[in-house]
């Protein structure tokens, strides 16, 4: 588990925040205090406490992020592709008499092209 744990903590391709968990973990491996962690990792006393113990009850599973509570996304990431995509193109190339989109107009447009296809949106 300590080669798994060093992997996460010094790996160049590990996300900055499984980087600091890890470390803190290790750091703790050591006999350090939780203050002495703080600063040593530049995070407040608080947060090196609160991954201490989340690790101490779950282990290396427990360090990633829990899922996050909030409103289901409202479009699908093909229809943001299609938004963001209709966005940077000409309204001329939609057929629609303009020299640059307005927000309402490439609402309008995407509603339309979304509800002529049936996904709703």
């Amino acid at each position: 588990m300590r080669w798994l744990l060093k992997k996460m903590a010094y790996g160049h391709k590990t996300p900055h925040q499984t980087r600091q968990r890890a470390a803190i973990v290790l750091l703790a491996a050591r006999g350090r205090a939780n203050a002495k962690i703080a600063v040593d990792t530049r995070l407040h006393v608080d947060t090196v406490r609160s991954w201490r113990g989340r690790f101490a009850h779950g282990g290396i599973p427990a360090l990633t992020d829990r899922r996050r509570s909030g409103r289901p996304a409202r479009f699908t990431p093909i229809q943001v592709a299609e938004a963001k995509a209709l966005a940077c193109q000409l309204p001329a190339e939609s057929g629609l008499p303009l020299s640059r989109w307005s927000c309402p107009e490439l609402v309008r447009c995407g509603l339309r092209l979304w509800h002529t296809r049936g996904e709703g949106g």
